[in-house]
């Protein structure tokens, strides 16, 4: 089982940048799908971007040219470059991890919500 933890949320004033990370425990890392979604006050789940074992990437439009998703291998960590943050990416944000057999369908369609692993989420709060 693929356990997960993410670090690196904070508090940043709008246009300012942060770097969440997740860290994987299992060996299986390398084939898994992972991304992250996030989840604001209003409670609704969205797919943020979406990373594959081959490095095929896939981001929301409300953050495509502003975050940019990666993966060490090596470390067994993901991470999510946040880049000119704007005050509506305020939520808590969750790293995801499943099979490669659905990634062609969470890329597709950022359903990060629905990778069968999750990690406890790590607050972000931009402030204007």
């Amino acid at each position: 089982q693929v356990q997960l933890e993410e670090s690196g949320g904070g508090s940043v004033q709008a246009g300012g940048s942060l770097r969440p990370s997740c860290a994987a425990s299992a060996s299986i890392y390398s084939s898994q799908c992972m991304g992250w979604f996030r989840q604001g006050a209003g409670g609704d789940r969205e797919g943020v971007a979406a990373i594959a074992s081959d490095g095929r990437v896939a981001y929301a439009e409300s953050v495509k040219d502003r975050f940019t998703i990666s993966r060490d291998d090596s470390k067994s960590t993901m991470y999510l470059q946040m880049n000119n943050l704007k005050p509506e990416d305020t939520a808590k944000y969750y790293c995801a991890a499943g099979s490669g057999l659905i990634c062609v369908s969470v890329l597709e369609h950022l359903r990060v919500s629905l990778l069968g692993e999750w990690g406890r989420g790590t607050h972000v709060t931009v402030f204007s």
